[in-house]
C-alpha cells in the first residue's frame, strides 16, 4: 500500500517538502501567514492520504462503510482547503470564512446515512443524491470569492495579475476536469492544488522584492527600474506627498503614522487604473507613473485620489506633468511635477497656518 501511495503522490511529496522549507526560511511573510500556510500544506498532504485510501479500497471492493466515510471527508475537505487558502492569502480574512465549509461538511456527513449527496450502490458505483452536485457548487463559490478578493487587493499590474490568473485556471480546471476525466481526477486534485499554490507563492515572493513592505505599493527600486525601461510609454508623472506625517508621528506615535500611510496607499490603489502605477519612493513620498495616459486621464486620477481622501483627517499635496506629445524627458516631467507638488504643499501649510 505504501509503495502505491508513493508512486501516485511522489510529486506532491516533493513539492510539499520544498514548500515547507521555503516557508520556514522566508523573511518576507508574517509569522501568522507562515503558520497558516504550513497548516494548509499539511492539510493537502493529509487529504491526499484520504483520497488514496478511498480509491485503494474502492478498487478492491472492500471496507465499503469506511469508504463512505472517507468520501464524506474528501467532499468536505475540498471547500475547507480553499477556505484555508483564503485564510492564508487574504490579508483581512477571519475565521468565519470557514462557516460555509462547516455547513457543507455537516451535509456531507449526513449523506452517509441519507444519501442526499452521494452513496455507494451494491454494484460498487457512486450514486449522486438529490444534491449530488453540491460539493462542486461549494468549491466554485469559494474559488470565486478567493480569486475576486485576490484581484481586489492587488495593484492591478501584470506582475500581480499573472499568478492570480494561474491560480484561477487551476480552480477552473478543477471544476471542469472531474466531468471530463471522471473520478480519476480526484487522484491528481491534491497535486494540482499544491503545484498551483507553490507557483503562486514563488511569484508572490518575487514580487515582494519590488514591493514596499508597509503599504504594498511598489518600492523605490521598482520606480527606478520603471522609468529606465520603456520610457517612451510614459506620458505623465504625478508627485504625491503626504501632509502632516511628522505631526501624526509626534502626537500619536509611529504606529498611527504607519496606519496613515497604509490608508493613503489604499486610496491610491482605488484611484489608479491599469495605466497608472504607484510607487512609494520615500517616507511620505509617492509617485504615480502614467503610461499612455492623456492629461485628462491623469487629472481624473488626481481627482479620484482627492475624492478618496475627502472627509478623512489625511491630505496630500499633488503635482503632475504630462509629456505633451513626447516633447519632455522623464527628468523634465519629474522636475515639473515636483515643483507643482511643492507649490501645492506650501499653499496647504500657508492656508492651514501650520509650519512644515
Amino acid at each position: 500500500m505504501l509503495k502505491e501511495y508513493l508512486l501516485e503522490n511522489w510529486a506532491l511529496i516533493l513539492i510539499a517538502t520544498a514548500f515547507l522549507i521555503l516557508l520556514k526560511t522566508t523573511v518576507f511573510l508574517e509569522k501568522k501567514t507562515i503558520r497558516r500556510m504550513c497548516v494548509l500544506v499539511a492539510s493537502i498532504f493529509l487529504l491526499s492520504i484520504v483520497v488514496f485510501l478511498e480509491f485503494y479500497w474502492n478498487e478492491r471492493d472492500t471496507l465499503r462503510e469506511v469508504r463512505v466515510v472517507l468520501m464524506a471527508v474528501r467532499y468536505s475537505a475540498t471547500p475547507f482547503v480553499i477556505a484555508m487558502i483564503l485564510f492564508a492569502l487574504i490579508r483581512k480574512a477571519r475565521w468565519f470564512v470557514f462557516v460555509p465549509a462547516i455547513a457543507f461538511a455537516v451535509i456531507n456527513f449526513v449523506s452517509i446515512f441519507t444519501g442526499i449527496v452521494f452513496s455507494i450502490s451494491d454494484g460498487n458505483t457512486l450514486q449522486r443524491g438529490p444534491i449530488g452536485y453540491m460539493p462542486y457548487v461549494a468549491v466554485g463559490l469559494y474559488s470565486f470569492v478567493l480569486v475576486y478578493t485576490l484581484f481586489r487587493q492587488c495593484n492591478k499590474q501584470a506582475v500581480e495579475i499573472i499568478p492570480i490568473v494561474f491560480l484561477t485556471l487551476a480552480f477552473v480546471f478543477g471544476l471542469i476536469l472531474p466531468f471530463v476525466l471522471g473520478k480519476d481526477y480526484s487522484k491528481i486534485f491534491c497535486t494540482t492544488i499544491m503545484i498551483s499554490l507553490f507557483v503562486y507563492y514563488v511569484f508572490s515572493i518575487l514580487q515582494l522584492t519590488s514591493k514596499d513592505a508597509l503599504t504594498g505599493l511598489f518600492n523605490r527600486q521598482a520606480y527606478y527600474a520603471a522609468v529606465d525601461d520603456k520610457t517612451k510609454n510614459i506620458t505623465g508623472i504625478v508627485s504625491i506627498d503626504m501632509n502632516g506625517l511628522k505631526t501624526i508621528n509626534d502626537r500619536e506615535g509611529h504606529a498611527a503614522g504607519d496606519e496613515a500611510l497604509k490608508f493613503l496607499a489604499h486610496c491610491f490603489i482605488r484611484a489608479g487604473k491599469n495605466k497608472q502605477t504607484i510607487y512609494r519612493v520615500g517616507g511620505d513620498e509617492f509617485v504615480a507613473v502614467c503610461r499612455r495616459s492623456s492629461e485628462e486621464e491623469i487629472k481624473q486620477f488626481i481627482e479620484s485620489v482627492q475624492k478618496n481622501l475627502s472627509g478623512t483627517k489625511y491630505s496630500c499635496s499633488i503635482g503632475y506633468s504630462c509629456a505633451a506629445g513626447g516633447t519632455k524627458t522623464i527628468d523634465e516631467m519629474v522636475k515639473e511635477s515636483d515643483e507643482m507638488m511643492y507649490a501645492d504643499k506650501a499653499n496647504h501649510y500657508k492656508n492651514s497656518g501650520n509650519n512644515k
